[in-house]
């Protein structure tokens, strides 16, 4: 079978951030089928390039188009670059021959271009959902104006009604589907998982990058990997590392990555007087490094602000730490604060109390039991129900479906 994946955000290990797309597509390449990818270039110093151009990843032919975007840009430039991408890639896509197409957001614009090529090739799409859009932009203000705020949502209808199927990356996610009018038989949820093999446990990788920080050595740990975006609330971390501070003065926090809210962020933790005290900030690294990070944390964090919107989201950052064995904290409800709770893997912060999020932080950072039981919890959890390579056949048997259900509908073949 011969498939077409659109993701605008498409990342190689080589790469920071996501590496979801990656990973799928070359088990689906080791499942027999061809893959065509088709992405934006967004590599800094590296933007020049002009017009598409190819690379093959672990035996995914990548279609690449330089188109510029970072999480620093205002929301009025991301739309820009959506737009811009969503029109190149529609032609792009139409020129390569395909049996179906996959399709992931966000950008909700993914869908124009998606589905322009299915319906010039007479191929099913399948749409897969990562975070709800326009829920999400309109919950934060992003989108105010009426007018706008009702093309998103037509936007989002359009994009369920040309899927053959939908696929969703948590249970919230799928009930903000099926609110939005799509029959639920045609959703399923395959949330972000784990990387078994890239994290795996017991490495002594985590003794020497320790020994690199002053400031680290042996001392208690507490990470965040992952993009410093207007949603993500990462400041939270300054707050607790001052309350902290006072608690226990040898609990050290780390935030590893980039983005819109890193000068917020910075600003915070120097009005704590906790930057580069008890709390670091390291730039963001390709994602063939966080393994190391992780297995030289006690504690790793997914955070976000306080929004009950946001509940429904499936973290990479969250998965990764379940597959590296170590205990999560996050500072919000939803399915994860209650797989957290029913599993032992880690515990949920309250976000609005600072005090005594610290206090349980400390209680638990410092009991080595816990630690242990809950990292072997985290570690079982990812084996048990998040597992990649289980989780890849699903998506493959999606795709084999909406071939097999079109072809009597279409005549296609």
């Amino acid at each position: 079978m011969k498939i077409l994946y659109l993701h605008q955000y498409f990342n190689t290990p080589a790469m920071a951030s996501s590496t979801r797309s990656y990973e799928m597509a070359r088990r689906l390449v080791d499942y027999g089928h061809e893959v065509h990818m088709v992405s934006s270039y967004r590599e800094q110093g590296q933007i020049d390039r002009k017009g598409w151009f190819e690379s093959e990843e672990a035996g995914i032919k990548v279609h690449w188009l330089p188109v510029p975007y970072s999480n620093m840009m205002s929301y009025r430039e991301r739309v820009v670059s959506f737009l811009k991408f969503a029109s190149r890639a529609a032609i792009k896509a139409a020129s390569i021959e395909c049996d179906v197409i996959y399709a992931t957001s966000t950008p909700l614009t993914i869908a124009l271009p998606a589905i322009y090529a299915a319906r010039k090739h007479k191929v099913p799409m399948v749409f897969e959902v990562r975070d709800l859009w326009p829920e999400l932009p309109i919950a934060i203000g992003a989108i105010k104006n009426p007018l706008l705020i009702m093309a998103a949502k037509e936007l989002e209808r359009f994009a369920y009604r040309n899927a053959s199927f939908v696929v969703a990356l948590s249970p919230g996610i799928k009930e903000g589907i099926i609110r939005a009018g799509f029959p639920a038989e045609k959703i399923i949820v395959i949330p972000n998982s784990c990387d078994l093999e890239l994290f795996q446990t017991g490495s002594k990788k985590d003794t020497l990058i320790r020994a690199q920080y002053d400031w680290l050595q042996d001392r208690p740990l507490v990470l965040y990997a992952g993009t410093i975006g207007r949603i993500n609330g990462v400041e939270y971390l300054a707050r607790l590392a001052g309350v902290i501070e006072r608690i226990d003065k040898d609990v050290r926090f780390l935030v590893i990555g980039s983005g819109f809210g890193e000068k917020k962020l910075r600003e915070e933790a120097k009005k704590l007087g906790v930057l580069d005290k008890n709390f670091f900030i390291l730039p963001r690294v390709p994602k063939r490094n966080i393994p190391e990070w992780l297995a030289a944390a006690d504690i790793a964090t997914s955070l976000f602000i306080d929004l009950e919107e946001m509940w429904s989201n499936s973290a990479n950052k969250f998965f990764d730490a379940l597959a590296a064995g170590k205990p999560v904290a996050i500072n919000y409800g939803g399915w994860q604060s209650h797989i957290l709770e029913e599993s032992g893997a880690g515990i949920v912060l309250n976000p609005k109390d600072i005090e005594s999020s610290a206090e349980t932080l400390v209680e638990k950072i410092k009991d080595n039991n816990w630690l242990s039981s809950a990292g072997h919890a985290a570690r079982e959890l990812a084996e048990s129900s998040f597992d990649r390579n289980i989780l890849a056949l699903e998506i493959n048997k999606v795709l084999l479906d909406s071939v097999e259900s079109y072809k009597p509908k279409h005549g296609k073949y």
